[in-house]
């Protein structure tokens, strides 16, 4: 079962990673495009979006070109002997690139849900900025905040083409699941793809039925309007 429980763990090690940093990154984002007012708003969540759209090869090359050891962050990183690139730090970079919109898209529906009345009357109590920002705006927008982790957290799971320029697949190191798939199928070894692929399966199918289950009632309608509603 090692050939399934390494890889399993790893990923589940390297997703936990970049959900907690999507999560933090993704939330404060999110409030500051829900709160912002200028006209290169929306051109800044397309930039941060984009991770959505691109092929997941562009996105490892991108992250080679910045932290190989030739890039400008990764020639200053190895000079102080930190090295990222074929490690598993280098696998959570990538997913976190990846699963990052998924926070952002979801948190920042979820704020500009918020009722900005709430927000006013808490603060004509006397509550300060933060006050009100952690008493009063992210208790109300947690439960869609909360759907956009578990979303990334499965998106950061089933990372693959980043994942493999940045980090490779080294068994027991950097190969995650997705990438042990892959390497299975080529190997010719059937019956490890599919219990791989299972486990795989099975573990999206918890997070995003979780996810489904806190999103908010109007996110979840997937089809056409009835008439009249």
């Amino acid at each position: 079962m090692s050939e399934v429980s390494i890889p399993l763990l790893l990923s589940l090690k390297v997703a936990g990673w970049a959900t907690f940093f999507s999560a933090l990154l993704g939330t404060a984002a999110a409030y500051g495009l829900s709160r912002w007012r200028s006209p290169g708003r929306d051109l800044v969540d397309a930039a941060l979006t984009l991770p959505l759209v691109l092929p997941p090869t562009v996105i490892g090359y991108y992250l080679l070109v910045l932290l190989g050891r030739r890039g400008w962050l990764g020639e200053f990183l190895s000079g102080w002997g930190i090295e990222l690139v074929f490690t598993w730090q280098g696998a959570v970079i990538a997913a976190t690139v990846v699963a990052f919109p998924m926070v952002l898209k979801a948190a920042r529906a979820a704020f500009e849900e918020v009722d900005p009345g709430l927000e006013h009357a808490a603060a004509v109590l006397g509550i300060s900025a933060a006050g009100v920002f952690f008493r009063v705006t992210l208790p109300l927008a947690m439960r869609g905040i909360l759907a956009g982790v578990f979303l990334a957290f499965a998106r950061a799971l089933g990372e693959f083409g980043a994942t493999l320029m940045i980090a490779g697949s080294i068994p027991g190191q950097t190969q995650t699941l997705s990438i042990a798939i892959y390497e299975a199928v080529q190997a010719g070894n059937d019956s490890a793809a599919a219990t791989l692929v299972l486990t795989t399966s099975l573990t999206c199918i918890v997070v995003l039925w979780a996810a489904v289950r806190l999103m908010p009632n109007r996110l979840r309608m997937t089809g056409p309007r009835r008439a009249g509603s």
